[in-house]
């Protein structure tokens, strides 16, 4: 798809001979400056009872008066944030995503002036608004006809704007890239599919890749990792790829992405309801490839490796059980209480792995726990770490990219828990305090790292009507590493 800017010009938005005109009201009332013959439409159709001021109300007008384009579509804004822009926008373009309109140009009237961060959203909401999953779905609904969208703004601004499209552009590719990967049902992404998918965005995009087999993770210790690979007749791997945009010799970003490509929970099995939501358990992974995908197309100055152990979680004759002992990559014993508390037991070898690397930071991403969920919902992500400064890197980053976290305690005290009479530690912990204990598990591979943990249970996928990955939380990945290129 293809953005640009464009100035409104002496006739302003009225004037431009566009498919459609999304025209994006902000404000309770009808806004200033709004061309005549647009406001006369606005004040029909707010009188007939066909539009409201009120969030998400949308009316999508054909061949109207006085005006050069095929259709004017009004969208109602309220509240004039980044965030209630993207919302406008994608309400705007899903109305009309499904018709014959190839191209639309989208203005606002009456609230801030179009910026690169509002440019960036439109990206992010056009692409949003017109995703349909077709991989193993030969039925799905044809392609939507879009594929020209043009930002009025005025000239004075169209450089910073440009940039932001360019910058959201890319980030759209990493978030597309996720949504495609743990959308995928779990036949179609086994361990061995992501890398072949990590090799194939190496090769497109100048990515130094390497994947590791069962005998490499053997060799170097890695004790948990394999024991939640032994159920399954998949071969795990473990990838690692690297990004090197920033300068010789700066320390590397670590993302590591937890790549259970499906999960049954092992011998302590899930019930058998929504079960078949587990192939999106390797979010976090797809995220990861997701990021790399974005920052190596806009060849950001920085240097980025991206971990992802990836397996299956699964019963079988061969699967570890409840009260097995396993050593980590790192030496310390871990009593396995529970087998679906799997996640954290690859994440810790990963976690051992990436001090090879002597990064400036590592950000792990999973979907961990059922109870940050509980905790935050499905709007912020979980975010857990000991270091207030990278707390607040990420923080803001998400703020920035729309995708936002919370921080989370990480108190001695939780880590008591943790205790095991047969081991330096169990898997798992009581109930209460779920999310929060898990990550206190993963603390104690972190060490020698500045370490952060995003628990994106809720904020990787969607249940319901809408059930499908989001892509979450790449934007925020993106924004934090682009905060430190130079």
């Amino acid at each position: 798809m293809d953005f640009r800017t464009i100035p409104p010009g002496a006739g302003g938005l009225a004037a431009m001979a566009t498919d459609a005109l999304l025209v994006v009201l902000a404000g309770t009332s009808r806004p200033d400056g709004l061309d005549t013959a647009l406001a006369t439409l606005l004040d029909a159709v707010v009188e007939a009872g066909d539009f409201e001021f009120k969030a998400g109300s949308t009316v999508v007008l054909h061949r109207p008066a006085g005006v050069a384009a095929a259709r004017v579509v009004f969208v109602a804004m309220p509240a004039a944030t980044a965030a209630a822009w993207r919302k406008a926008v994608h309400a705007g373009v899903a109305a009309i995503r499904s018709g014959g309109a190839k191209s639309v140009v989208i203005g606002s009237v009456g609230g801030a002036a179009i910026d690169d961060v509002l440019a960036e959203a439109t990206v992010a909401a056009v692409h949003d608004a017109t995703y349909t999953y077709r991989r193993t779905k030969p039925s799905a609904p044809a392609a939507s006809r879009l594929d020209s969208v043009r930002l009025a703004c005025d000239k004075a601004a169209a450089k910073r704007v440009d940039e932001g499209l360019v910058r959201g552009q890319a980030i759209a590719a990493g978030v597309l890239l996720a949504r495609e990967l743990a959308n995928r049902p779990a036949n179609h992404c086994t361990p061995s599919d992501l890398a072949d998918e990590a090799r194939t965005l190496g090769k497109a995009h100048g990515l130094k890749v390497e994947v590791l087999d069962r005998k490499d993770a053997e060799k170097l210790g890695m004790g948990a990792f394999l024991a939640v690979a032994q159920g399954s007749e998949q071969p795990p791997r473990f990838i690692v790829a690297r990004w090197n945009g920033g300068r010789k010799g700066d320390a590397p970003v670590v993302l590591v992405g937890k790549g259970i490509t499906f999960d049954t929970g092992g011998i302590s099995i899930k019930p058998a309801a929504e079960m078949d939501e587990m192939k999106f358990d390797m979010g976090g992974a797809a995220s990861v490839l997701g990021a790399l995908r974005a920052l190596a197309g806009m060849k950001a100055r920085v240097n980025v490796v991206g971990i992802v152990p990836a397996c299956e979680n699964m019963p079988s004759g061969r699967a570890v059980k409840p009260g097995d002992v396993v050593t980590s990559l790192s030496g310390q014993t871990i009593e396995i209480l529970n087998t679906d508390a799997e996640g954290r037991l690859i994440l810790c070898d990963a976690l051992t792995y990436a001090e090879r690397f002597e990064p400036a930071a590592v950000v792990d991403v999973a979907t961990l726990t059922g109870a940050c969920v509980i905790a935050l919902g499905h709007h912020r992500t979980g975010l857990f770490t000991p270091d207030d400064a990278l707390a607040a890197e990420l923080l803001a980053a998400g703020e920035r990219a729309l995708d936002p976290a919370w921080r989370m305690p990480l108190d001695d005290e939780y880590d008591e828990a943790l205790k095991s009479n047969f081991a330096d530690m169990g898997n798992v912990g009581p109930r209460a305090g779920g999310a929060i204990t898990a990550a206190m598990f993963l603390k104690r591979f972190t060490r020698k790292l500045r370490w952060a943990h995003l628990d994106i249970a809720g904020t990787a996928w969607k249940s319901g009507p809408a059930k499908g990955a989001t892509g979450r939380p790449v934007p925020l990945l993106v924004h934090f590493a682009l905060a430190r290129a130079r």
